[in-house]
């Protein structure tokens, strides 16, 4: 057991440290994907308006929330209202069921930078080589620890030493990768064409399943309704400022999740027009782009370049869901940090290794009609996210009342610019939005109606 709880060294680290969860395989591997799938500009725009507003309002209770109880998930709501314990098991559960298959995709990215490396640019572009990668049994799994283990060394480290180091570092290189993979892009032809795709909002495509796509990957995006910034948010000093940070997380999310689109899909467009966006849906990144990489000039270097950015921003984030279950079973068991390293390692083996031989020797097993790592997706996104932001909503609107969060974030005598927002978000806005879409979405997912 600690004796003392680690500790950001200030409001610098914080932001980082919750900038590099936020920037994840969410925004380099999904949203590219999604904003394809739901029309490019009009799902970019419901994304930033939910982002603005719901993602503003759960982002600030879950950190205040945090800090003001200074513990993860489970004690920290069980603190806040004790009739409400249950949403913060449910919110340590989504990171249990997230963390496996995230490192199983994470496992995919590392495959793909030594392909590069080896230049195999060619093989990699076959329709055959993901498929016949995924659907081994060994060499997934494989993958799969490394990625694991990689994650395991920055947690089993500490929050200062392990966790926020490791944000500094990567976090700069990120941004200049992005930035670089980015003006090159521009150069090429036939890019413009899919740079208005991708950011002029075509309204004839929005359709209520745009907006739970978008909400989803809200959640996913911004690391919310997962615990995470409930225990980051439990490592703030309290002299940083609450709404300083959260703007300037939003910030950093928005415009990376922005350049993630902007790095996949216009490059795609050019290429193969929008049948090519659209065509291989989560595979677009294993599928597409290595397609394009291999009929580009320097495609070997661009293709290592852009899948080091996304292992870059897979270990980051890993890292923060891995910290969110970690604490917890220190907070709740009274655990060492190695000892609960252990612990979710063998829990993310369990649950892992079906993720992994879903697409290969246990493909024949299907849950609900889904494999193992599309079950464990749509569990913690569709469902358990949703209830966990409900019941957070429901808790600090109708229960304890929203001044639980107002009073956190004005401790140091700073200004709330959007408490009239929060407030009207929180208490109204969120509950009903949540219900809609959990229970449409999950009506559409089935069958049951059309979206």
């Amino acid at each position: 057991m600690e004796k003392k709880r680690g500790t950001f060294s200030g409001g610098l680290g914080f932001v980082l440290a919750a900038a590099s969860s936020a920037i994840g395989l969410g925004n380099l591997w999904r949203f590219p994907y999604l904003a394809a799938q739901y029309g490019g500009g009009i799902f970019i725009l419901v994304y930033i308006i939910l982002a603005l507003t719901f993602g503003f309002a759960l982002m600030t209770t879950e950190i205040a929330i945090g800090r003001k109880t200074k513990k993860s998930p489970i004690v920290a709501y069980r603190k806040i209202s004790e009739k409400f314990t249950f949403v913060g098991y449910l919110a340590a559960l989504v990171p249990t069921i997230i963390l496996p298959y995230y490192c199983v995709i994470g496992g995919w990215v590392l495959r793909y930078i030594f392909v590069y490396v080896q230049g195999l640019t060619t093989e990699a572009a076959t329709d055959s080589f993901f498929g016949g990668f995924i659907g081994d049994t060994f060499s997934p799994l494989f993958y799969f620890l490394i990625f694991l283990i990689l994650t395991t060394l920055v947690v089993i480290a500490g929050v200062e030493k392990g966790i926020e180091k490791a944000s500094k570092i990567l976090m700069p290189i990120l941004l200049v990768i992005i930035i670089g993979i980015s003006v090159y892009i521009m150069f090429i032809p036939g890019t413009l064409e899919g740079i208005r795709y991708y950011l002029v909002p075509a309204f004839d495509k929005f359709s209520f399943k745009t907006v739970c796509a978008a909400m989803g990957q809200m959640f996913f995006s911004l690391s919310l309704a997962m615990g995470i910034m409930v225990t980051y948010g439990s490592y703030i000093k309290d002299d940083v400022s609450l709404t300083k940070s959260v703007n300037q997380i939003e910030i950093f999310d928005t415009v990376v999740a922005l350049l993630a689109g902007f790095l996949v899909i216009p490059i795609v467009y050019a290429f193969s027009g929008e049948a090519g966006l659209t065509a291989n849906g989560p595979g677009l990144m294993f599928v597409s782009l290595p397609k394009i990489f291999a009929q580009m000039a320097g495609g070997r270097i661009m293709g290592f370049a852009f899948f080091m950015l996304v292992l870059f921003t897979a270990v980051t984030s890993s890292v923060s869901v891995m910290e969110a279950i970690v604490s917890s079973l220190m907070d709740r068991f009274k655990l060492s940090r190695g000892k609960a390293c252990a612990i979710t390692i063998i829990v993310s083996i369990i649950l892992g290794v079906p993720s992994s031989m879903g697409n290969g020797a246990w493909a024949n097993i299907k849950i609900l009609g889904m494999d193992f790592l599309s079950f464990f997706d749509y569990l913690s996104n569709s469902v358990l996210m949703p209830l966990v932001a409900l019941g957070t909503s429901i808790m600090i609107g109708w229960v304890v009342g929203t001044k639980t969060v107002t009073d956190e974030v004005t401790r140091n005598g700073e200004k709330f610019g959007r408490k009239k927002l929060y407030e009207f978000m929180i208490k109204y806005a969120s509950p009903v939005l949540l219900i809609i879409i959990l229970v449409v979405y999950s009506l559409a997912q089935f069958g049951f109606i059309k979206m």
